[in-house]
């Protein structure tokens, strides 16, 4: 894997009658994901898989994302299902073998987690730091790559309200 992009979900309904599994985008979060798509695609962040979660509100992340991203594959995956920061890493690192770019769409606290984790160990800006630790909102994207000896470097931070989006939490 060269490249890793974490993205966060967009914005949910607060409960569904299948639990929170099933929940479903708001209009906003569908907005705010395909915002995100394209401000990903502008900027060459663009994954050669995705790996999604198998929650309601992931897969239509994807749905709205994958317009932006028309040669990448996608792959349900139920372990990322409000998975650990480490777990999210492993999963990415074992599909990164054979996928050079992976997008993984899904949750906080893992993918807060794993991002914060990222940007230290890529020795990123304290401001950007302090601005990670501060919020991963829906829809926030957080991009890395990584070196021949799997060291991550910053390649950018993107909440949705920085580009006309509405954010969440």
């Amino acid at each position: 894997m060269h490249r890793l992009i974490l993205l966060r979900h967009g914005k949910a309904e607060r409960t569904a009658p299948g639990g929170d599994i099933a929940r479903r985008l708001t209009d906003r979060g569908r907005a705010d994901a395909a915002l995100m798509g394209r401000v990903l695609a502008d900027r060459g962040l663009v994954p050669d898989l995705a790996l999604v979660s198998a929650a309601t509100r992931t897969q239509e992340t994807w749905a709205a994302v994958c317009p932006s991203f028309p040669a990448a594959k996608s792959e349900v995956t139920r372990e990322l299902y409000l998975a650990s920061e480490g777990l999210i890493l492993s999963l990415a690192e074992a599909r990164g073998e054979t996928a050079g770019s992976v997008m993984v769409i899904g949750h906080n606290p893992g993918l807060h987690m794993l991002a914060l984790y990222l940007l230290r160990q890529a020795g990123a800006g304290a401001a950007v730091i302090a601005r990670a630790e501060a919020k991963f909102s829906t829809s926030s994207a957080a991009a890395f790559t990584f070196d021949e000896a799997g060291r991550p470097a910053y390649d950018g931070l993107f909440h949705a309200p920085d580009f006309g989006g509405g954010g969440g939490e």
